[in-house]
């Protein structure tokens, strides 16, 4: 975790005066309190959305002030070329809200974009991904300026300044930071704009220093100055894709690279057309409890209310079937949403799948005692009983995203999740600019994935490709109870999915519920699993005919709250994963 003073800014015509060192909260992973708090991965960003609830702002005004900041200390998950989904719960109104800040194709995107002319067949990933072809229209500033007019009470330049002043100061580099470059050595060596600000010397840089970025001060503060025309429609646009189109290749690259740079077709135009969407949410109905999450394109909306659903129908009774039925009920749910969720699914359709009748005609494929075999087929949605059809499955490649959940005094909620794709996203920054690009066309399915039927996530002309983000809210007769959202591709909607059991069947508190050891059913051969969960669940499950992949460091690293009587909060992040987050109250 990354911390030093936040700046407060009460308006652009405000002497910005720096905090004093003693001032700098002292963050943890958990907070108890009352008043609202905030839960991010990253301390720096923690204290500038609490800095803003402490100075009279609200939910909305304290998330973008952290999601700010997130673009200079995570800049390989966040900010200015990211997108994502935010959901959010209005205390005056009492209503959820969404609205979708998902990245967006050119108009020129047909269903073979990634398909290579030279030989008929699909790019490899990281050919695809370290490309112009990847990057697709940001959604993020659009997302924060709609919902500061929307919701806030703060403008957007007001929340930008501080962040730039963070850019400017600069943050000591830790050992995550570093590794996060070093994974990425060969990609970001081979563009003089990225090897500029992470290469310093040809080699990431030492542990401790300080890693400043002034070009993204610059860029913050020329939006804040000029609104977010200056992105969509003006000169950091323009820069933007004069570098897809020309991406700033090296002639001394550091490491090598297998494959060849290629140039993307991202257009002004493209930039100067996007607007964020505001479909409606997802719903489910869960032991009394109203679960509300992220529609299409979205996935993760769907598929959490199903597995909800069919493990309400199936109502198991001990932890190890509880967690047989959640495996099960995750596989039929992936299969489900390979089948029919992309940009453009109907409304009835994602209807359907978040159903209770839906969950009926899947929960009866679940046996008891034995697994299914994987990866299982999903169900026919024209059918009324069990009848499955066929289809393969290609998993999501997305690693890298980051959330935020926040509260106010006024018990506004948001949950909000957000990404360049893979950590890095695509390799290139911005020359001039300090922000690195998304590769978010690669959530797109290369080819057809579904046999015979439909594939509803193959490219199309200013289509977004299909998420597993899942920011959620739960009510309780209509008040928040709980809210919850991480990063980690399509281990993103297992990850909800396990916080949400841990808490609401398991009976774990919430900071439990969210450090428990995870495993990842997406409807293939082996689960994917933590070791923690591998020792302590592994045996159990392996009885019932489980089996597991080779198991992995870590999955998501997660953010969450509880709202308790009386107007008390828990505020939570990761206490290890991925270094550790930081959570805090407005008052403990």
């Amino acid at each position: 975790m990354r911390i030093f003073p936040v700046l407060a800014v009460a308006s652009l015509a405000t002497t910005l005066i720096a905090a004093p060192a003693s001032a700098a909260p002292t963050l943890g992973p958990t907070a108890y309190g009352r008043g609202g708090g905030i839960a991010t991965v990253d301390a720096t960003a923690t204290a500038a959305g609490l800095d803003v609830l402490r100075h009279g702002g609200n939910a909305i005004d304290a998330a973008v002030a952290a999601a700010a900041t997130l673009g200079v200390t995570e800049p390989f998950v966040a900010g200015p070329a990211s997108g994502g989904f935010l959901v959010y719960y209005d205390a005056k109104r009492h209503t959820v809200s969404t609205i979708d800040g998902r990245e967006a194709g050119p108009a020129t995107m047909t269903p073979t974009y990634f398909i290579d002319p030279a030989d008929g067949l699909p790019y490899d990933f990281q050919e695809a991904r370290v490309s112009g072809l990847s990057t697709g229209v940001p959604g993020a500033l659009a997302t924060w300026d709609t919902a500061l007019r929307q919701w806030g009470t703060r403008s957007l330049a007001s929340l930008l300044w501080p962040a730039a002043a963070v850019a400017d100061r600069g943050f000591p580099v830790d050992a995550q930071f570093r590794q996060q470059i070093n994974d990425n050595l060969a990609a970001f060596g081979q563009f003089d704009s990225t090897k500029a600000l992470y290469l310093p010397g040809g080699a990431p840089p030492a542990l401790g220093s300080t890693q400043r970025n002034p070009d993204l001060a610059a860029t913050y503060r020329q939006i804040a100055a000029q609104g977010i025309g200056a992105f969509y429609r003006g000169p950091i646009g323009a820069d933007l894709v004069k570098t897809v189109q020309h991406p700033p290749v090296s002639a001394n690259p550091v490491g090598t690279w297998a494959y060849p740079i290629r140039p993307g077709v991202l257009t002004t135009d493209d930039l100067a057309a996007y607007r964020v969407r505001r479909p409606a949410p997802t719903v489910a109905d869960f032991r009394g409890l109203s679960v509300y999450g992220m529609s299409t394109p979205s996935s993760g909306g769907t598929a959490v209310s199903e597995v909800l659903n069919i493990l309400e129908k199936a109502n198991p009774a001990d932890v190890t079937q509880v967690l047989h039925t959640y495996l099960e009920a995750s596989a039929l749910a992936f299969a489900d949403r390979g089948r029919y969720v992309g940009a453009y699914t109907s409304p009835d359709v994602l209807r359907k799948l978040a159903s209770d009748r839906w969950a009926a005609q899947r929960a009866c494929q679940i046996s008891p005692v034995r697994a299914l075999a994987k990866p299982v087929a999903p169900g026919d949605i024209t059918a009324s009983g069990c009848t499955p059809a066929a289809a393969t499955l290609t998993p999501d490649n997305g690693l890298s995203t980051t959330n935020i959940t926040v509260s106010d005094r006024w018990g506004n909620v948001v949950e909000w999740t957000f990404t360049l794709e893979q950590f890095g996203g695509n390799g290139i920054v911005v020359p001039g600019r300090g922000f690195m690009l998304n590769n978010e066309l690669t959530d797109f399915n290369f080819a057809p994935t579904q046999g015979t039927a439909p594939d509803p996530n193959l490219p199309g002309p200013g289509k977004r490709p299909r998420s597993s983000m899942s920011p959620t809210i739960v009510l309780k007769d209509g008040k928040p109870f709980l809210a919850a959202g991480s990063p980690g591709g399509a281990s993103i909607i297992t990850t909800v999915l396990q916080i949400l059991i841990n808490r609401l069947v398991l009976g774990m508190p919430l900071p439990d519920a969210l450090a428990a050891p995870r495993g990842s059913q997406r409807n293939t051969a082996g689960i994917q699993a933590e070791p923690a969960f591998h020792t302590t669940y592994g045996p159990a499950l392996t009885a019932l005919g489980h089996t597991f992949g080779p198991d992995v460091a870590e999955i998501g690293a997660a953010t969450a709250m509880e709202f308790t009587p009386h107007g008390g909060v828990i505020a939570v992040a990761e206490p290890t994963r991925r270094g550790g987050g930081a959570a805090a109250v407005l008052r403990e």
